[in-house]
């Protein structure tokens, strides 16, 4: 049986707030929200692979590590390292693969990587 990944989700204490923070920091545009009345769940953009969304859950931190490849992962470096806490800097790695990781702001390890 072959598997395709389709959709990952993080855990956010305020939906809001988290959406500015992808916007503002990432470029991150969101395509969706639901329910339209009053969102609690939002998905972004992506152009090819998994849905990576966002949804408010007080009571479950998710605290997970999400990796993207990016075409020019030094460019996005230069353009995010001052406008979020870095947990890895960008680096070359022993097995052949260019990245960095950063954190959101409820803890949501956001790696980066060349694709």
């Amino acid at each position: 049986m072959k598997t395709t990944l389709m959709h990952v989700r993080a855990n956010v204490s305020n939906l809001q707030r988290s959406i500015e923070w992808y916007e503002k920091v990432l470029g991150f545009k969101v395509t969706g929200a639901w329910p339209p009345e009053k969102p609690n769940y939002a998905h972004f953009d992506a152009e090819k692979g998994a849905i990576f969304s966002i949804a408010e859950d007080r009571r479950v931190p998710s605290n997970g590590r999400f990796n993207f490849y990016v075409s020019d992962v030094d460019h996005l470096w230069e353009e995010i390292k001052h406008k979020a806490e870095i947990v890895e800097e960008l680096c070359d790695t022993p097995y052949g693969s260019r990245k960095f990781t950063i954190r959101d702001l409820y803890g949501n390890e956001l790696g980066f990587v060349k694709e």
